[in-house]
């Protein structure tokens, strides 16, 4: 049954903003509506230049134009190719409300896996911004049926929205999925442009700056698609190196962030001695890994809120957000509506609206991810007395040691890092020199709370402190071995921690 925990959040913000949170069927129903209400309001800051909703709905329409002159139709792919700025939003929003598909291509692409993306998703075209032209020559000599167009094009002229319903498809979305494989996911117009709204006490006519990739899930509903929903103003950082000589002009209100990035600012906080986010800074939306109670406790001493929240690229990023994340701040928070879950073997699973449609061209990974119209997300799951969700693991990352016992490395690593001088750590299965199979831990100290110690011996205190902490788990879960480590551990894209292999 799908479940309507629209209620739940009400109690988060005034009904006068409640209330304007209203759902639309498709991305071009809630576009329009934003240019009509919010017209002269500035919808997009970028590389010095301010464009308002009118303006940028104008340049959506001349570029469906584009579109259209290239004899593209309702239901083609056309592939997105541009790093974050104005002409990826205006060449997104052009496609998706001409109901073409949108491909997202993250910029990084070489040219090679961009012709490779062309054939994997069928693409008709490919629109790129110019800086990136070059890399589509490969894909033009090689597959010359695919289309291309630049984001300077001169339009031909305006073309109006399509008419779309909300299971039309929108967008595919690069993700590792469960098995960490790339692939592309399918997400429909009713995949979900709302849910970023609920559990934030004032959400709209708010500042937002851009530094997470909009080629991610994460930067392009929750940053972008929320932003726009509200009326708010999106300030895109064109070089993360900037970032905090743009938050001193811009001023944001909100911000999107991964862990490891709001652990850098906070860190550079303490150590300058003022808040690098700001003053206007009142709230930051955090998730795409794990987020430590330390950060939520740390960042209230600045005024700032952080929430936390679960979701995956397959489900539109959006399953839950934490309104109680100063109560409650181990927990990813309540179920966004419209959604139908079910805990299988602990394994979370899926059904609803925000549910992408599949993995495109890739029959044997759809078999294995979906059953009984459940997507099987992967995760380890627990929900408390209140209903509130909680991560404890990944399916894959379980440890079965010779002794027959399963192991949740997530689950043993959360405890380490309730520690105020442990950032990260990674717990994996380790074989001694003799062959025997036990658990080793690995650490990233934050030294900005060691710093405050004025010790010593800085390993031998860590250790200690670690060490008390293992005393406390069952006999099974103990590790064996302790490191702690000089620098960060090695990240994916999207910042997550690259898990070890057998050691």
């Amino acid at each position: 049954m799908i479940r309507d925990t629209r209620k739940l959040f009400e109690k988060y913000t005034d009904k006068e903003t409640f209330d304007k949170i209203v759902e639309y069927d498709t991305v071009c129903d809630m576009w329009e509506k934003a240019v009509k209400e919010y017209g002269e309001d500035i919808a997009i800051e970028d590389n010095g230049e301010k464009y308002s909703y009118k303006k940028l709905g104008e340049d959506v329409g001349k570029f469906r134009a584009v579109y259209n002159s290239m004899g593209l139709n309702k239901g083609d792919r056309i592939g997105i190719f541009a790093p974050n700025g104005y002409d990826f939003v205006k060449m997104f929003l052009a496609a998706v409300t001409a109901g073409l598909v949108a491909a997202v291509l993250p910029a990084h692409l070489d040219e090679q896996t961009v012709f490779g993306c062309s054939i994997k998703f069928s693409l008709k075209a490919i629109a790129a911004e110019p800086t990136l032209k070059d890399r589509l020559e490969f894909t033009k000599s090689h597959n010359p049926a695919v289309k291309t167009v630049i984001s300077t094009a001169e339009p031909t002229g305006v073309s109006p929205a399509c008419k779309l319903n909300k299971k039309d498809p929108a967008v595919i979305m690069f993700t590792g999925g469960t098995t960490g494989r790339s692939k592309g996911a399918l997400l429909s117009h009713g995949a979900g442009t709302v849910n970023g709204c609920y559990g934030v006490e004032a959400v709209f006519h708010q500042r937002y700056l851009l530094v997470l990739p909009l080629s991610h899930v994460f930067g392009l509903v929750r940053n972008l698609m929320t932003s726009l929903y509200t009326g708010s103003t999106l300030f895109i950082c064109r070089n993360n190196k900037d970032m905090f000589k743009d938050i001193a002009a811009f001023k944001p209100t909100i911000m999107v962030m991964v862990p490891a990035l709001a652990e850098m600012s906070l860190n550079l906080s303490k150590q300058f001695g003022r808040n690098m986010l700001g003053d206007s800074l009142k709230c930051i939306i955090c998730g795409a890994a794990t987020v430590s109670p330390y950060l939520v406790s740390e960042y209230k001493k600045l005024g700032i809120k952080l929430l936390g929240g679960y979701g995956l690229t397959e489900t539109a990023n959006l399953v839950s957000g934490n309104p109680e994340s100063e109560k409650k701040p181990e927990s990813v928070g309540i179920l966004y509506p419209h959604q139908d879950v079910k805990v299988v073997n602990g394994e979370l699973w899926i059904k609803g609206e925000n549910l992408m449609d599949g993995y495109v061209g890739d029959d044997e990974e759809n078999k294995a991810a979906f059953e009984d119209g459940y997507f099987k997300t992967g995760d380890l799951v627990r929900f408390d007395d209140d209903g509130m969700l909680y991560i404890v693991g990944r399916c894959k990352e379980i440890i079965v040691l010779p002794s027959g016992e399963n192991i949740s490395p997530a689950e043993i690593e959360a405890k380490f890092n309730e520690l105020d001088v442990i950032q990260d750590s990674q717990v994996f299965e380790y074989i001694t020199e003799s062959g025997e199979h036990v658990l080793a831990l690995e650490v990233v100290p934050r030294m900005v709370e060691v710093a405050k110690l004025g010790l010593a011996d800085i390993t031998g205190y860590l250790t200690e402190e670690l060490q008390k902490v293992n005393q406390k788990l069952l006999p099974f879960e103990r590790v064996s071995k302790i490191t702690i480590r000089d620098k960060d551990f090695e990240r994916t894209p999207s910042m997550k921690i690259k898990r070890y292999k057998l050691q």
